[in-house]
Order: structure tokens, then C-alpha cells, then sequence
């Protein structure tokens, strides 16, 4: 199988997610509450199906959201690693920051993705042998340092007060919602950093770390260290991601964060 093919099924599911999505009207739908607090809608569980009727195939496995997990993808080399809708949250206020992601792993290594954002036109697809292709309006992004550059946070982070400590640091801060979403941007080219330092699920953030790789960018921990995907416990710590130039830059200062409180 080539990487085209891999490419071109990522492709076809965001399609197919997008006419999935047409019934639904974001910001006019009812979300019901999951264990953890978290948001699910009859949108996400639409979505949910139709991706995994499309991708995985026979062998290959699979981690969704909204699908309960197996431990029999532990036993594969190929793992589709999908959010249906990253962003519920902001897909039920209506506030155009969520995305359908799809992340495709192999022997733990995230290597393909696709992110669409139906609510502002955009799409981002890549993969690490073929670069990244982006689809939107967005205008690029252009800091070689820290020093104002685009950093994309958590909008609930920053709510929550977790981004105060960085008031007085000379990059601009922009609240943003789907993490998915905003490591997209970064590996577009369309925002220079993003980071959270509070835990990620794998579905959360495989397809986002896929292109950020697949654009020659940094993602890795906050800690600096490299993250296999398909575990036991798919739960990250956090994650970081920034574009080539700033790459050193950003893996410094997430570190001394790190040290800094435990």
C-alpha cells in the first residue's frame, strides 16, 4: 500500500464527515454530558460511524473517541487514531474553532493525517513522506522567534486562568478551541507554536502531531521527549508543536515550564 492510497482514503472520510455533518447545525444542537464532563452530540456519533466504516480495514486498528476502545489494536502496525468532532464544545456555542480529525499511526508512529474544518472552509492533509497541503484563506504565518510570534491556546485553558503566567511574555497569545485544529494550523503554516500542558488523549492530537511532522515542524512532550502512540492508556501529559524555525526556541521554554512546576 502506498502512501497516496493512505492519502486518498484520509480524503474521501473527510468527505464523507462533511456530508455526515449537513443534518446538524452547529451552535443549534443539544450536547449531553459525558463521564469526565466532556460534550458529545448526535453529531459526533453520526461522524463517529461513518469514519469507522471507511478506515480501518482488515488488520488494522483502530482508537475513536466514540467508539469504545479494544486492546486488540495493541496487536496492530497500523492504527487509525480518530476525534469525529475535536472541539464539541465549541461546535455547540457555534464558535467555528472545531475540526473532524484523522490521524493514521504505524508501529506508534503518527505518519499520515487530515483535519477539516467545515465551519471556515479549511482542510489540512499530509503526510511525513508527502509534506502538507492546506486549503483555506487563513494568511501565513511569519515569526523566526519566540518574540511575537502566534501562539495558539486552549480557549478553555485560558478561561480556566492556566495562560496568566505568560502575560508578559513577548509572543502574542490567541485563544482558540480544537487542539486538533490548532496543531493543523501550526503544521500549515497559518500560526507559529501551540502547546497544552495539561493531559491529551491520543485522539485528541495524533493527526495534528502526523502533519506538524509531515511539515518538518517540532511536536513532541512538554518535557522534550518523543511520544509513541497506540498505548495501553492512550493519555498524553501534553504536547507542543511549533514550526521548524522556532522549533529549538519553543522545546527550550516548554522544558524550563516543566521544571518550573514539577
Amino acid at each position: 500500500m502506498t502512501r497516496h492510497k493512505d492519502l486518498q482514503r484520509i480524503t474521501q472520510a473527510l468527505d464523507a464527515a462533511v456530508v455526515a455533518l449537513e443534518p446538524f447545525t452547529p451552535g443549534a444542537i443539544e450536547a449531553t454530558m459525558k463521564q469526565g464532563d466532556d460534550p458529545v452530540t448526535a453529531a459526533d456519533l453520526a461522524v463517529n460511524e461513518v469514519l469507522l466504516d471507511l478506515l480501518p480495514r482488515p488488520g488494522e486498528g483502530w482508537l475513536f473517541e466514540e467508539t469504545a476502545d479494544s486492546t486488540d489494536r495493541l496487536g496492530c502496525d497500523r492504527v487509525w487514531i480518530v476525534d469525529p468532532i475535536d472541539g464539541t464544545r465549541e461546535f455547540v456555542q457555534g464558535i467555528p474553532e472545531w475540526c473532524i480529525s484523522i490521524g493514521l499511526v504505524e508501529h506508534g508512529k503518527p505518519v499520515a493525517g487530515g483535519i477539516c474544518n467545515p465551519a471556515t472552509g479549511e482542510r489540512i492533509v499530509g503526510s511525513i513522506e508527502t509534506g502538507v497541503t492546506y486549503t483555506g484563506n487563513r494568511p501565513p504565518a511569519t515569526a523566526t522567534s519566540l518574540s511575537g510570534a502566534v501562539v495558539l491556546a486552549s480557549r478553555s485553558e485560558v478561561r480556566r486562568g492556566e495562560w496568566d503566567r505568560f502575560a508578559s511574555e513577548p509572543f502574542d497569545v490567541v485563544p482558540m478551541g480544537s487542539v486538533a485544529f490548532k496543531m493543523g494550523l501550526v503544521a500549515a503554516g497559518r500560526a507559529d507554536v501551540t502547546w497544552t500542558l495539561v493531559p491529551k488523549h491520543e485522539w485528541d492530537v495524533a493527526a495534528g502531531a502526523a502533519l506538524v511532522a509531515a511539515a518538518g515542524g517540532w511536536v513532541a512532550l512538554p518535557s522534550g521527549d518523543e511520544r509513541k502512540f497506540n498505548q495501553r492508556r492512550p493519555l498524553l501529559s501534553g504536547l507542543g508543536a511549533a514550526s521548524a524555525d522556532l522549533a529549538s526556541d519553543v522545546a527550550r521554554f516548554l522544558r524550563a515550564q516543566v521544571a518550573a512546576n514539577g
